[in-house]
């Protein structure tokens, strides 16, 4: 084979690959088929719903009725009142007298203390015109704390743990209480009865928590129950409530 005739050969084989492959090339797509335009933006899934919750109910704190006040006599001193209040409650009104001529809460709480004692031993002290105004009632400290006497000693310590000890000055062996002390005495009486619902058979003299003469010959207990029992019903004379001065009537703590 001659120059011309090697050369024309290979232009024709280089024409057919090349023919070859443009056929091939028109078998297959250019582009791959693709799915159609969404233009409403990309598809999101919507959460779960989620269960509303539930409302709590709430439950208010009750809110406890106001206790009812025993009823108490007009005009009775803001001092009677206590601060406490005793758990295990009042049952006796114990009725002493001082046997002394004079005296009062400050003078007694003094000789109480030198006897050893913690304090005044009574809760309640009338006075008789001497050291304090006649018919003057004292409230002792343990009183605003609501704490056991020390004025009527048992074997079973009733008498102090459970009753008030009130205090006439004066010997009532040798002289009778003034009307004052006894009028104030009765009314004091008639409040803490209807305020402690202790009975009138409860109010007693020391004499009866144990043999001692006191409160005196000359104070009759059954009066005293008879006067509180008249104030408690509303059926008192007028001129019951004696005061010591003008307006209220006087009350004092003896300071330790």
């Amino acid at each position: 084979m001659g120059p011309w005739m090697a050369k024309h050969a290979a232009s024709t084989l280089l024409l057919f690959v090349a023919l070859v492959s443009i056929v091939g090339c028109a078998e297959r797509p250019v582009v791959e088929q693709l799915p159609a335009a969404n233009f409403n933006g990309p598809l999101v899934q919507a959460p779960p719903a989620v269960e509303a919750a539930k409302p709590v109910a709430v439950v208010k704190p009750a809110i406890p009725e106001p206790k009812k006040s025993a009823p108490q006599l007009a005009g009775i001193p803001r001092e009677w009142t206590p601060n406490a209040t005793k758990s295990d409650g009042w049952r006796y009104i114990v009725i002493h007298h001082s046997a002394t001529p004079s005296g009062g809460a400050r003078a007694f709480d003094k000789m109480h203390k030198a006897k050893g004692w913690d304090e005044l031993g009574y809760h309640f002290v009338v006075g008789n015109g001497t050291d304090t105004a006649d018919g003057q009632v004292e409230v002792g400290p343990r009183w605003p704390k609501q704490k056991w006497g020390a004025h009527a000693k048992t074997p079973d310590n009733r008498f102090n743990n459970y009753g008030i000890g009130i205090c006439l000055v004066g010997n009532f062996d040798n002289e009778r209480p003034t009307k004052a002390q006894m009028q104030n005495l009765s009314k004091l009486v008639s409040y803490l009865m209807k305020t402690y619902r202790i009975p009138a058979d409860r109010v007693i003299g020391h004499g009866d928590t144990k043999a001692t003469d006191c409160p005196g010959r000359n104070v009759h207990i059954a009066d005293v129950r008879k006067m509180a029992a008249q104030l408690a019903a509303g059926d008192a004379p007028a001129d019951t409530y004696a005061q010591s001065t003008p307006g209220e009537m006087l009350v004092t703590v003896p300071r330790k």
